[in-house]
């Protein structure tokens, strides 16, 4: 205890140097930018090795902070995987602990900082209900409540001068666009010379993957590559292969062709966000702010998109559990990465010890100033990912277990060796110490978070599934030309 009280006394005097450093008075209080992407798997940055996508704001980001590298969003307790998300961000909690739709008695990060003298402002997406936002933000304008949209045909919400939300409204625009602009109103408004925490949930690259035609055009002229874990079909039902809504946005089996254009307008989607981000960030700068503020970049949860021959997020593979989180500001140190394993959820304590905000008592996430500070720092040995009643995994640096208890199924994956997960190794005989020895810690996890489902101790092997042809429709939100682009086999 007395070794963390020194580590964070330390950070925060280097903090503050770094503001006397700039000429800053060292009371001044540290601003907090934080933003959002929905649906970003973690290799979809050309600064983390992806030679394929076009994202330069992101990569003078990452250039100028930190970066948790095995950074991972807890599991979800339902298909919405961005819903246990954002209220597990917002609060500091792993799901299994609240009513994660509504975030109902919980205290939330902005609402906290309110009590401390910060502004609190908000635009774009909120999937956790009107009441907690409403809790949470005293600033807010084109609020999206719920989870996806047409892009250009964004349902809104403004926060009024009454404290009451406003009629909703639907605007012409681009929904990152008019988030990025509601940002940048703020930035430049005179509520900004307080200490302000300001919220920027974009909605992209979330699904209609719908990027305006000139980041479209981008990747239509070379298209990204399959990725290395493709398949045309997962082997076996993960318990989300039927009836889920993600898994019908291309037919079975998976071609390279709808894949890889998938790919292309999901990659679209991403850089036309990261110039968003650049533009939010240019502000920053001109409004002489990004001295004394802290910027996190982070997404809600990652996406399959033709990997292991899924589509959606509902899966514990890597490609859809594991996100980006950068932080950057004063004190934080540049061009710098862990492998510490983290979870989104350690955010919130986070930010309070760099604020030097004393943190709620009952927080399941860790404060990860010691890992700032040092990568070769751990806040815990592996992460545990629950999915629903489904899915559960534990991964430690070298291996992965993931369980599916419903049918008596388990996958093992030496990541060390095979970070893509493309081969199963848990029938060797000689893994069976392995297998063991993370069951035991999946079992400890369970009891430290409360989670009470039964995992069978046999592996069974799984039923091939062949979904070949399967009936599928489109939902509302997708536009006409994607309609007809990816359900024309319907017809």
């Amino acid at each position: 205890m007395l070794t963390s009280k020194v580590t964070q006394f330390a950070f925060g005097l280097a903090i503050c140097l770094t503001r006397v450093s700039f000429g800053l008075a060292e009371t001044k209080p540290l601003n907090v930018l934080f933003l959002f992407a929905d649906d970003q798997r973690a290799d979809t940055i050309s600064a983390y090795g992806n030679p394929n996508i076009q994202t330069p704001n992101l990569d003078k980001l990452i250039a100028d902070g930190s970066s948790f590298r095995c950074n991972y969003v807890f599991g979800s307790n339902n298909g919405a995987v961005c819903v246990p998300s954002r209220a597990m961000l917002m609060t500091g909690k792993a799901w299994t602990r609240f009513d994660a739709p509504t975030i109902a008695g919980q205290t939330l990060l902005p609402e906290l900082l309110q009590t401390k003298g910060y502004v609190t402002f908000a635009t774009g997406k909120w999937h956790n209900g009107q009441a907690s936002w409403l809790r949470g933000f005293q600033q807010g304008k084109s609020i999206m409540f719920g989870g996806m949209s047409d892009h250009t045909k964004v349902p809104l919400r403004d926060l009024q001068d009454n404290g009451k939300l406003s009629d909703q409204y639907t605007p012409e625009g681009y929904s990152t666009e008019m988030f990025t602009n509601r940002a940048i109103e703020f930035l430049e408004s005179p509520d900004a010379d307080k200490p302000f925490f300001a919220y920027i949930a974009f909605t992209s690259p979330h699904d209609p993957r719908q990027p305006p035609d000139r980041f479209r055009e981008i990747y239509t002229q070379k298209k990204p590559p399959l990725p290395a874990n493709f398949l045309p079909q997962h082997p076996f039902d993960n318990g989300m292969m039927n009836g889920g809504r993600d898994e019908n946005l291309a037919a079975w089996p998976r071609t390279e062709s709808i894949i890889r254009d998938q790919l292309g307008e999901y990659y679209g989607m991403v850089s036309h966000l990261d110039e968003q981000i650049g533009r939010i960030l240019e502000t920053l700068d001109k409004q002489g702010l990004a001295d004394r503020t802290l910027v996190i970049y982070a997404a809600d949860n990652g996406l399959a998109l033709g990997s292991h021959g899924l589509v959606g997020k509902q899966s514990l593979y890597e490609h859809s559990a594991r996100v980006p989180l950068v932080f950057k500001g004063p004190g934080i140190r540049k061009s710098y990465e862990t492998k510490a394993f983290t979870y989104l959820f350690d955010v919130f304590p986070t930010v309070c010890d760099l604020l030097g905000i004393e943190k709620p008592t009952d927080l399941d996430g860790k404060s990860l100033v010691s890992v700032l500070k040092d990568p070769s720092a751990k806040v815990r040995e592996s992460v545990f990912l629950p999915f629903t009643k489904i899915q559960r995994s534990i991964r430690d640096e070298d291996w992965k277990l993931i369980c599916y208890p419903q049918i008596s199924h388990k996958q093992l994956f030496h990541l060390k060796t095979d970070p893509d997960e493309t081969r199963d190794v848990a029938t060797l005989p000689e893994n069976r110490p392995v297998i063991e020895r993370l069951e035991t810690a999946m079992a400890k996890s369970q009891k430290l978070y409360g989670d009470t489902l039964t995992i069978p101790t046999e592996n069974k092997a799984y039923v091939p599934i062949d979904l070949s042809n399967k009936p599928r429709k489109p939902d509302q939100w997708q536009p006409e030309w994607i309609v007809k682009k990816y359900f024309s086999d319907l017809e």
